[in-house]
């Protein structure tokens, strides 16, 4: 039952991904559409972000998850390589949980 679940939901996934292409020749959106299409994305982020890095359990994830994306963002924005960009990020988190703020 599983294995048809997880198959129905890749072909579902993958007819998605395929129709993009398929149709744009079809249906031209208009320059406002496009717009809102590309704001939303950006919107869907950052609720993500938000979501995953202050709640845990339903409830407030203390001050050292936040602060470590906090340092993660800007370093992302002033283009830092990746890899010092997720260490910093997780270096700040674990630092500051060592000295005891949750």
């Amino acid at each position: 039952m599983t294995l048809l679940t997880v198959l129905l939901l890749a072909v579902g996934t993958y007819g998605l991904r395929l129709s993009g292409p398929l149709l744009s020749d079809r249906i031209e959106l208009g320059e406002r559409a496009r717009r809102l299409l590309s704001v939303s994305a950006t919107v869907l982020l950052c609720a993500l972000v938000a979501t995953s890095s202050l709640t845990a359990d339903h409830a407030f994830a203390g001050w050292a998850r936040p602060a470590g994306v906090l340092v993660g963002g800007v370093l992302a924005t002033r283009r830092a390589p990746f890899l010092a960009t997720v260490l910093a990020a997780a270096a700040t988190t674990g630092v500051l949980r060592w000295l005891g703020v949750d």
